[in-house]
């Protein structure tokens, strides 16, 4: 059964008095514990369709199935609980929270998704930092951290807990091609051995070639979808 299904789906802006389509009657579906990456040019509606996938959005028209749930027919709060459980999110810009330490940044979906609270949250956030590399760094503010530092923070979050869903946004994307490998290296690692979906969008072709699927968009369409 296919963890998620995109039908129809259609994103459409208002870009200076007109209508700007950014995907056009996307279909997709995507197998539980996979490794797709999703690949094309700049404008071509990645981005977009990344978030719309993690209920970040909602489209102008079609449907998006997420675990059996149709996020469309939940409300703001609602897919906010949803993803708050289910769904782990990695930025290209990190998007840390700057006064809090990385054990604390790592602590906060944990508590949210009252998956763990007090010393359970703190020593759960302690292990997925270690397991990163980052034993040595708990303490320390984002702003006292390199990036590729500040990336694996942002993965032993988006990890904490224990997603069925991975999605990344140019995760590699701010860094460079020695720390973008140990972070793919990561990545990868860290989604077999946790057995999560992970969906994400790249420039990279060396991330792109480690997924067991690419789906690459032009125009807002899907042009090609292949298994590597």
């Amino acid at each position: 059964m296919s963890l998620i299904i995109a039908k129809n789906l259609g994103q459409t802006y208002q870009s200076a008095g007109r209508p700007l389509t950014v995907l056009d009657d996307v279909m997709l579906s995507i197998e539980p514990e996979s490794f797709v990456a999703i690949v094309g040019p700049s404008g071509s509606g990645k981005t977009t369709l990344l978030g719309l996938l993690a209920g970040l959005d909602i489209p102008t028209c079609g449907t998006i199935v997420l675990d059996g749930n149709d996020l469309g027919r939940l409300t703001d709060d609602q897919r906010a609980r949803f993803r708050a459980t289910n769904v782990g999110f990695v930025f290209q810009t990190f998007q840390l929270i700057p006064t809090l330490t990385a054990v604390e940044n790592v602590m906060v979906p944990i508590e949210l998704g009252s998956r763990g609270a007090g010393h359970d949250a703190e020593a759960r956030a302690t292990s997925l930092l270690a397991s990163v590399g980052l034993e040595d760094r708990l303490d320390h503010y984002p702003a006292q951290l390199s990036g590729g530092e500040q990336q694996r923070v942002a993965l032993a979050r988006a990890f904490a807990n224990q997603p069925k869903v991975l999605f990344a946004d140019e995760p590699t994307g701010n860094l460079d091609a020695e720390t973008g490998q140990r972070v793919i290296d990561l990545l990868v690692g860290l989604n077999a051995a946790m057995k999560t979906t992970l969906v994400l969008v790249t420039h990279d072709h060396e991330l792109a070639a480690r997924a067991h699927r690419v789906i690459r968009l032009a125009g807002g369409r899907v042009v090609s979808d292949t298994s590597t």
